[in-house]
C-alpha cells in the first residue's frame, strides 16, 4: 500500500472519524483559511487512486468512503517504520523504548505479562 502524505493522513481521519463524506462537506472540518475545494477534491481522487478510498456516485456528485480501516493502516505504518528504521526487529524497537526511557521496567513486564496471557487463549 501506497505511503500517505501529512495532507492525505488528515483527510482519512476525517474519513474514519466521520463516515462517508462529500468533498464539500470536508470544508466544514477546517477552520479559516480554509482549503480551496479543488484542492481537496485533488487529494481525495489521489486517495482513491491509493486505493485508500471508494466513492458512490449520486448524480454527477460522488460521495466518498474509507476502504482501509484506520486499525489496517495503523498496522502497516508501524509495520513500515519497523522494517525501515529497526531491521526488522521488534527486539530493537522494545530496546530502543527501554533506553530512550520511553517505556519503563514495570512497563514491559506487564507487556509480556499480556502477550502470555493472549498466548494461553
Amino acid at each position: 500500500m501506497k505511503k500517505l502524505t501529512s495532507k492525505e493522513e488528515e483527510i482519512m481521519e476525517l474519513f474514519w472519524e466521520k463516515g462517508p463524506l462529500f468533498v464539500k462537506e470536508l470544508l466544514s472540518f477546517y477552520d479559516e483559511p480554509k482549503p480551496h475545494i479543488n484542492t481537496l477534491s485533488t487529494i481525495v481522487r489521489g486517495l482513491e487512486d491509493k486505493g485508500y478510498i471508494g466513492h458512490k456516485a449520486y448524480g454527477n456528485t460522488f460521495q466518498y468512503y474509507a476502504t482501509v480501516s484506520r486499525n489496517d493502516f495503523s498496522t502497516r505504518t508501524l509495520k513500515s517504520v519497523i522494517s525501515k528504521y529497526f531491521n526488522n526487529s521488534y527486539l530493537n524497537v522494545v530496546s530502543s523504548l527501554v533506553k530512550e526511557e520511553d517505556i519503563s521496567i514495570d512497563e514491559l513486564k506487564e507487556l509480556i505479562k499480556k502477550v502470555e496471557e493472549e498466548n494461553r487463549k
